[in-house]
């Protein structure tokens, strides 16, 4: 990919991020998180990892917000994994995710939180080599392949964005901050991972309505190869 249009695509993508940042409503994550994964596998794991943190720091500049630690470590990270995968790299997601989810459980907190919250994360996990596998499909002309693969990185990415946030907020110990009891704690959580099946579902449609027909016209113009 050419210097330039990596610059103009960044600009692009990071302006998308923060808009749909502004303009995000319903449930507890913004807008931002349903193009994660777009943005890993065009820009791929560096620029969309860039991207991603740009549009995450400049949309909490404009706009802050007292959870704003998060974001701006979730998206990129979330990015940077589905660029990964679509790279058909698939040990450094593992390890990520072998590493927060031992640091989850060995928590105390980890192991007292209901087990059916971090079921899709889990989940993820299983389908992180398999993603990575089919992602020779990804730039190829066979829609039906494609759009599978596309799932399969979308659900991947959007489970990491909540597994970064739960390891900031259970190991690392930004609960503190926020709750004053593991009583508080508890119920946040529980709803919010309510919240988080929600949004994995709506990944997965955004995957297919906008997801494929722009990896498409992607291929196209040949901006990847």
């Amino acid at each position: 990919m050419r210097k330039s249009l990596q610059a103009s695509l960044t600009g692009i993508f990071a302006a998308l991020h923060a808009v749909l940042y502004f303009i995000s409503f319903g449930l507890w994550r913004n807008w931002g998180i349903y193009i994660e994964s777009i943005e890993g596998i065009i820009l791929g794991p560096k620029i969309g990892f860039f991207a991603a943190f740009l549009g995450s720091l400049i949309a909490r500049m404009v706009k802050p917000d007292a959870f704003w630690m998060f974001g701006i470590i979730a998206e990129p990270v979330s990015v940077l994994v589905a660029g990964f995968l679509a790279k058909a790299k698939w040990k450094p997601v593992l390890v990520a995710y072998a590493i927060m989810l031992s640091a989850y459980f060995i928590h105390p907190f980890g192991r007292a939180l209901p087990f059916w919250t971090i079921l899709d994360i889990l989940f993820a996990l299983l389908l992180v080599y398999p993603a990575a596998r089919l992602s020779a499909y990804l730039f190829k002309t066979d829609v039906k392949r494609l759009s599978i693969a596309l799932v399969f990185i979308s659900f991947v990415c959007i489970a990491t964005d909540s597994l970064v946030r739960v390891f900031l907020l259970v190991p690392c110990g930004l609960h503190s901050l926020f709750f004053g009891s593991f009583e508080e704690l508890y119920t946040v959580f529980v709803l919010a991972a309510t919240d988080s099946y929600i949004e994995d579902f709506i990944v997965v449609v955004v995957s297919f309505l906008v997801g494929v027909p722009l990896i498409t016209s992607v291929l196209k113009l040949k901006i990847r190869e």
